[in-house]
């Protein structure tokens, strides 16, 4: 399953990765993150967010995700500026919004 969905070009100050750890995708998300914070060193971070915990579901529930890794880009109101569910995106997309 894979959905994009672009709401706006905003400044987007935080990107987090809702998974499941121990989970077939679960690696995958891992590397990603880590192979990102390695090629885009600014100092800021992807922040991880397990779904199996309550603060993590609670932020799965609040955005209204039910497919994982979901990627979301936020704003500085906590609105979605981007999403990926379901799937991974090209490095670059999510600088993109990171860096812009």
């Amino acid at each position: 399953m894979y959905l994009y969905k672009s709401l706006c070009y905003d400044h987007c100050v935080k990107v987090i990765v809702l998974y499941r750890p121990n989970s077939d995708h679960a690696s995958d998300v891992e590397s990603f993150v880590r192979d990102f914070q390695r090629q885009h060193d600014s100092g800021r971070k992807i922040e991880l967010v397990s779904v199996n915990t309550r603060d993590g579901a609670a932020t799965a529930s609040l955005y209204d995700i039910m497919a994982f890794p979901a990627i979301l880009a936020l704003a500085d109101d906590g609105s979605v500026v981007n999403s990926w569910i379901g799937t991974l995106p090209l490095m670059d997309e999510v600088a993109g919004y990171m860096y812009s």
